[in-house]
């Protein structure tokens, strides 16, 4: 709330603790602390049932995150119908019964079933869709990897075409997961990210905020190499190696160069009998 969040999200999956019990407990108490309360809610979970128990605790509009035809058309829309009971939006991962979308095309292809059969069998409300198009690993140095950033920028432009009034969102440390320890170049990253994304229809985001960097501040051959690889393009296409290789450098800077030692000055004392000469000297 301090970094100006703009919505809290909200996880208990853990094998360590009851998850449903967690989040309807912690639901309870954030709903009365009015700094808190004050910020939409995601309750965001891979278990339904503690879903469930987030949407009965929470006041006022929400958000889940979320459900997707991985579970069926029939399940999927059960799910759904619970959400637009409940008046919360809904984040729907591009996900069917065969897998996550990796492809331009599956993206497209999921969502838009997704989003036709919550038009045409619940009425849903658009703009209470947030379509998870899937941010994945770029620079991975598998090469089918490469062009998973402008996939997902690309289909987020094609779904905002065909299924008006929805919203997009995307975690963006899954773009850059392969340079874990690496916090300002992965910043660097999802900065450039989202200067190409945002415009294409990308209107929501999963960040640490106040981390991110602006793009204008980021440093210019940095800049390059992060377009280049997200873009999936260069004037040689050698851009995956040479991203590589600079992460590689920022991880293992060369060591800095050993500064020369400046000479010593020493200093003579003088004689009793050169101090005065010395001294009769400035007299004149």
């Amino acid at each position: 709330c301090e970094k100006k969040a703009d919505i809290l999200d909200f996880n208990f999956d853990s094998d360590l603790i009851d998850g449903k019990s967690a989040m309807g407990k912690f639901m309870r108490l954030c709903v009365t602390e009015p700094n808190v309360a004050r910020l939409p809610f995601m309750i965001d979970s891979s278990k339904w049932p503690v879903i469930e128990e987030g949407l009965k605790c929470v006041q006022g509009k929400c958000i889940v995150n979320s459900i997707s035809l991985k579970v069926g058309e029939d399940e999927f829309l059960r799910q759904a119908k619970l959400c637009q009971r409940f008046g919360a939006a809904v984040v729907i991962m591009a996900f069917d019964e065969q897998g996550q979308a990796a492809t331009l095309e599956d993206k497209v292809r999921i969502c838009t079933r997704s989003y036709r059969l919550l038009r045409s069998k619940l009425d849903f409300n658009p703009e209470d869709v947030i379509f998870d198009c899937n941010v994945l690993t770029i620079a991975t140095g598998l090469p089918e990897h490469n062009s998973y950033g402008i996939d997902f920028i690309n289909a987020v432009a094609e779904i905002k075409r065909t299924c008006p009034c929805v919203s997009f969102s995307g975690g963006l440390s899954n773009l850059s997961f392969s340079f874990r320890g690496l916090n300002s170049l992965r910043d660097a990253m999802h900065s450039v990210f989202l200067y190409h994304a945002v415009p294409k229809g990308l209107n929501m985001s999963i960040v640490n905020p106040g981390s991110l960097p602006r793009y204008c501040d980021v440093q210019a051959e940095t800049r390059k190499l992060c377009e280049e690889v997200i873009l999936n393009k260069s004037a040689d296409g050698n851009h995956v190696e040479r991203f590589l290789e600079f992460a590689e450098k920022v991880k293992n800077p060369p060591p800095a160069p050993v500064a020369v030692a400046a000479p010593t000055l020493k200093i003579q004392k003088s004689t009793p009998v050169q101090q005065q000469e010395f001294l009769r000297s400035l007299k004149c």
